[in-house]
């Protein structure tokens, strides 16, 4: 059986099963999955927090560093690419890396709450595997020798539980099967050892659930850090992983790398291997989630894409394209010297915040000073684009999502979500879902058409290169108040790809918004209900020491151009910076 149909076929049957389940309050499952997991970290009392952090402190992202020995402390701030290169040349082990995000990880979850299945010995007894092949052999297994890897917990890993979040598949959905990414994670050398939280349906930019709770933003614990790969974000911002495995159908990757100032990458969804997955979109291919990677540099991006194709996915994946990775594109070779960039400052539902308008015009400053042309990006069919997906999203009236949730209390972001439900919550006929998908490829012609049209008002001859946007319209905001995910939902509707970078935090103290012009940005009454909620959310103190994070966008099946044009985006800023010291 190939790789793809044994776990498609996995999490198929694990979900006929469910149904069958036996039944006990949604309480006494909860109370069993975070025993079991406290039991597990309990197993290793050398890497249990020793330090009591007071529940009133906000910014806890010093605190995993701080107990650390000094070794430790070097191993987890290095990217994914110099572990890996670091291991190769023996100057840690495997066995030692993986301890020592271990003992960050378990300090992480106890600060944030980032983590469902835990398996740290089974992630020793591999890493031990490893050190021995090279010992003996003086070869790496594969490009990602030795290096740890969290995987977000609706990816099926065999042996452990893929509950989702949802109460009705815990403890009933342990994978016999690996995902198709998980598979070549292994075969490529990487350790596994957790797993992260994502949020109740997963349909949702906050993480929580009631089998776990809350998952909080280690810069500041009254905000979130995004959903639905959140567990990820949390505890990679922390060094607890170097790099991990999210999923994006709306924003759910760019999202928690945002709102926790790391790198991740939304692919095109033909591309990225995404067979494997749990949740509630199986057999829905109208719209589809895209797998990638959170990581702590734009590098480690291209080093997750180039090794996920090197394993030639799309044999054993069939709707996956036969396309390379082709690296010397994503390091910027064979990209002009001169790059238009558009700059999405509003897209004409919800004005971002001061702190997001400022970022974009300080990206826009440092390219014009590199000598790139930047023009601005004329919004188009934002509301409209958010009216298809969510008709794609609940082609079925939501009914799959009330099924799965009849012992599992809707958390708010859940109560919110189930309120955007199309067609009054009845499901779509043949005929009506025809029309759908006619409206989807028409919105995609219409914005193909728009970007091509920029030609005319750039001075390289070419279209725009990409387009320079913001991730959301808030930084990371307070639990249960995300209300607007127009900026990424447009690109997923578009298939293009999208990789998110940091700029830095937000200090509240002081703080004077520069001065960005009307003709980009809305000014005066909220246009509508999401513009006035969030135009209310904007006090400063509110986002203080929260990630400020932005956007680059490009076309379909252009990852390596997304990631060359993000190094001339980062040169750029990087020389502006040193220019205005």
């Amino acid at each position: 059986m190939s790789i793809l149909a044994g776990s498609a076929a996995v999490a198929t049957n694990l979900k006929s099963t469910l149904t069958h389940a036996p039944s006990s309050s949604w309480q006494d499952v909860a109370a069993r999955k975070v025993a079991e997991r406290q039991g597990r970290l309990d197993a290793h009392p050398e890497w249990l927090l020793k330090k009591p952090v007071p529940v009133s402190r906000k910014d806890v992202s010093d605190v995993p560093l701080s107990e650390l020995t000094e070794r430790e402390r070097e191993i987890v701030l290095l990217d994914a690419t110099a572990i890996v290169d670091a291991v190769r040349e023996r100057t840690y082990t495997a066995v030692e890396v993986l301890k020592a995000f271990c003992h960050v990880a378990s300090i992480a979850q106890h600060l944030t709450n980032c983590l469902t299945e835990i398996f740290f010995d089974e992630g020793l007894e591999r890493a031990k595997e490893l050190d021995r092949h090279l010992e003996e052999t003086g070869q790496v297994v594969g490009p990602l020798h030795g290096l740890p890897f969290s995987i977000k917990d609706h990816v099926m890993v065999k042996g452990h539980d893929t509950a989702t979040g949802y109460i009705s598949w815990a403890f009933q959905t342990v994978a016999k099967k690996d995902a198709v990414a998980v598979d070549i994670l292994r075969k490529a050398g990487a350790v596994l050892y957790v797993k992260t939280a994502n949020p109740q349906t997963l349909l949702s930019l906050e993480t929580n659930n009631n089998i776990y709770g809350r998952t909080l933003n280690p810069y500041n614990r009254d905000l979130t850090p995004g959903g639905s790969s959140g567990g990820e974000s949390a505890l990679i911002s922390l060094h607890g992983s170097p790099m991990g495995i999210g999923t994006d159908i709306g924003g759910s990757i760019r999202i928690p790398a945002a709102h926790a100032g790391l790198y991740g990458l939304k692919g095109s969804v033909a591309r990225m291997p995404h067979a494997g997955l749990m949740g509630s979109h199986d057999g829905m291919d109208a719209i589809i989630g895209a797998l990638g990677p959170i990581a702590t540099s734009a590098r480690d991006l291209a080093l997750f894409c180039k090794v996920m194709l090197q394993f030639e996915p799309w044999l054993v994946e069939p709707p996956l394209l036969e396309i390379p990775w082709k690296q010397n594109v994503a390091e910027g070779d064979e990209l002009p010297k001169k790059l238009c960039f558009a700059i999405l400052w509003d897209d004409g539902v919800v004005k971002p915040h001061p702190p997001i308008l400022d970022a974009l015009k300080r990206t826009k400053d440092a390219l014009l000073k590199a000598g790139h042309e930047v023009i601005d990006w004329q919004p188009v069919d934002h509301r409209y684009s958010w009216d298809i997906i969510t008709k794609l999203y609940f082609l079925d009236g939501g009914e799959e999502y009330r099924t799965t949730l009849r012992n599992d209390p809707p958390v708010p972001q859940t109560e919110w979500i189930l309120t955007q439900v199309p067609n009054d919550g009845k499901p779509y006929v043949p005929a009506e879902i025809f029309q759908i998908n006619i409206e989807r490829e028409a919105f995609r012609a219409k914005i193909a058409a728009h970007w091509n049209a920029t030609r005319s008002r750039t001075g390289t001859g070419r279209p725009v290169d990409c387009v320079l946007s913001p991730v959301a319209p808030t930084l990371a905001p307070p639990h249960d108040t995300t209300r607007w995910w127009g900026y990424t939902s447009y690109w997923n509707l578009m298939d293009f790809p999208a990789a998110v970078f940091p700029l830095g935090r937000f200090v509240a103290q002081g703080y004077q918004p520069a001065d960005v012009s009307s003709d980009v940005a809305h000014t005066g009454e909220p246009r509508n209900s999401e513009e006035e909620f969030i135009s209310k959310q904007w006090k400063p103190e509110t986002y203080d020491n929260a990630p400020i994070s932005l956007q680059l966008i490009g076309r379909r099946l252009n990852e390596e151009k997304v990631l060359g044009m993000l190094h001339s985006v980062e040169d750029a800023l990087r020389c502006h910076a040193a220019g205005s010291a």
